[in-house]
C-alpha cells in the first residue's frame, strides 16, 4: 500500500472527503518526520517502533576506482517490528 492508497482507504472507511484524509495522513507523517529529525523514538503498540541509529565514520572502498574513502558519520531511521505484528505475519495469532 502506498500513500495515495492509504488516503483513499481512509476516506472510504471513515466517510470523509479525500482532502480531509490527505490532511490526516500528511499530519501523521509530518509528526513522525519531526520526531525522528529531533532524534526521538516513535512507538506504536502492536505495530513497532521507529528510532534513529547513529553510525560512526569508517574507511570504505569506492567500487568504481577501488580506492579507499572516508565515510562521514551518519544517522539513519530504523524500524523494529513489534511482537504482535511479527506473530500475525507469521500466522501465530
Amino acid at each position: 500500500m502506498n500513500k495515495s492508497e492509504l488516503i483513499d482507504a481512509l476516506s472510504k472507511r471513515e466517510s470523509i472527503t479525500e482532502r480531509q484524509s490527505t490532511d490526516v495522513v500528511n499530519l501523521i507523517f509530518s509528526g513522525f518526520n519531526n520526531e525522528l529529525v529531533q532524534g526521538n523514538r516513535i512507538e506504536i503498540r502492536g505495530f513497532g517502533s521507529f528510532v534513529v541509529r547513529e553510525y560512526g565514520s569508517y574507511t570504505g572502498r569506492n567500487p568504481k576506482t577501488g580506492g579507499t574513502i572516508k565515510v562521514a558519520p551518519k544517522k539513519l531511521p530504523f524500524f523494529k517490528v513489534g511482537k504482535e505484528l511479527k506473530e500475525r505475519v507469521n500466522g501465530q495469532e
